[in-house]
């Protein structure tokens, strides 16, 4: 396995690694005049974090990681909109600033990721009495007592970028767990088809770093498949985000979506952002 160093004594595996490339993308954003997520925070990790960042230069993903985070986002607030007090647990964590850009006040957040990305979150991060870091693997069967000891229903799981790098029976076994320690929670996840996984290699970011995605799915009706009484409440291409969402998108943004629509390429069409209701 191939690490990147990130500081004294930290250091990221492969798959690990993949979590630079949204926070790149939101650094990137940060920067423009007509930024979707404005996350100045993103920009100043980038800025401390001992990396060459320039090897994802101008690649689309980066707007591509944008994007998928503003849909999580939008799912994340339509959540805490319904349910003020309710739990975000955000799996495979990575460096992600959701709480930042999205905290409330009142919501109770759990940042989920393997102990040596753990460790580099708490470089940045604290943890607060509303905001705890629980270093496991998501596969892992100890954390869901964690969280409903510490947290209180309705709950919501945001894993973005993290299912498919896992092999089928470690996605269905960690939906698994979800299902079991929090049925009816939301679950907003990435998924990505057969032939996304078998282009991965030519894929403009994956094919800079050696992590490679695994489970292959064609769509959020698979967890249906696995786990009967599943409802799937949204599944978006990148390319074609809820028409709101759209609407308030600038115009560059907009055009290359169109673009990218209009084209129907299978490592955009195959590649899907989904909501479930958990059984």
């Amino acid at each position: 396995m191939t690490a990147a160093e990130h500081g004294p004594g930290i250091q990221l595996g492969s798959v690990q690694e993949t979590l630079l490339i949204p926070l790149y993308g939101r650094a990137v954003d940060a920067g423009r005049r007509d930024s979707v997520l404005g996350d100045a925070r993103a920009a100043e990790l980038v800025a401390s974090l001992d990396y060459d960042f320039t090897r994802f230069d101008g690649l689309p993903s980066l707007t591509g990681a944008v994007l998928r985070t503003a849909l999580f986002d939008r799912w994340v607030t339509d959540f805490l909109t319904a349910y003020p007090a309710g739990t975000i647990v955000e799996l495979g964590a990575g460096l992600n600033t959701r709480y930042e850009r999205l905290d409330n006040g009142r919501a109770r957040w759990f940042d989920l990721d393997l102990p040596y990305v753990a460790a580099l979150r708490r470089a940045f991060f604290s943890d607060t009495p509303r905001r705890t870091t629980i270093a496991t693997s998501v596969t892992e069967t100890a954390w869901p007592d964690v969280v409903t000891a510490q947290g209180t229903g309705p709950y919501f799981f945001a894993a973005e970028a993290v299912l498919p790098f896992l092999d089928e029976a470690g996605a269905r076994h960690t939906i698994g767990l979800l299902a079991d320690h929090f049925p009816g929670a939301l679950l907003a996840l990435d998924t990505a088809g057969p032939a996304f996984i078998a282009a991965q290699g030519h894929h403009d970011a994956l094919g800079k770093v050696d992590a490679r995605m695994r489970w292959a799915c064609t769509g959020p009706d698979q967890l249906a498949q696995w786990f009967p009484d599943t409802r799937v409440l949204a599944s978006h291409t990148l390319s074609t985000p809820p028409a709101k969402m759209y609407e308030e998108l600038p115009a560059a943004y907009q055009q290359l979506l169109d673009g990218l629509a209009a084209q129907r390429l299978p490592q955009v069409e195959e590649y899907r952002l989904n909501l479930v209701r958990l059984p």
